[in-house]
């Protein structure tokens, strides 16, 4: 019986500690992949001023703002810790808004946005239309990341 108990407790820390290969029989991370990553995009289309579009799909979004439905509005940060968007504003004419669920009235309070170079916060980012259509609006594209309190965000430089 005591050899029994001793082997499951054996295979059942080997499963705790396991990696995982996709592509690759010797998996150097938790997760390793050796190939292609393919991710869910998702088109969303603007809310109306105290209405905004609920995200709860993709992980790279493209936000179509139109005059009057510039709002689109995050998870709640403190639900979906470590969660990474990346998101597109596709609009040329129409700046977007991003909102979060979990916001509270006040400084300091609930769910806030922090750009990644910065510690001041905001309720809201504006993500502008490439209205010269130039190319040099560094908020067209974003990536927000959950630290499991607040949204962390940033231009990716392309």
């Amino acid at each position: 019986m005591n050899r029994i108990v001793v082997l499951v407790i054996l295979l059942c820390s080997g499963m705790s500690f396991s990696q995982v290969g996709i592509g690759t029989t010797d998996p150097r991370s938790t997760l390793d992949i050796n190939g292609n990553l393919s991710l869910k995009v998702v088109d969303y289309n603007g809310g109306p001023g105290g209405s905004a579009t609920v995200i709860d799909d993709g992980i790279y979004l493209n936000f179509t703002p139109t005059a009057g439905n510039v709002e689109f509005i995050l998870p709640d940060a403190t639900t979906v810790p470590g969660r990474v968007y990346i998101v597109r504003n596709i609009s040329n004419a129409v700046d977007a808004v991003i909102y979060s669920f979990g916001f509270v009235a006040g400084p300091g309070n609930g769910v806030e946005f922090f750009p990644g170079d910065s510690r001041v916060s905001s309720k809201s980012v504006t993500m502008t239309a490439d209205v010269g259509n130039d190319g040099g609006d560094r908020t067209k594209t974003l990536m927000f990341i959950s630290d499991g309190s607040n949204w962390t965000y940033g231009h990716i430089g392309f």
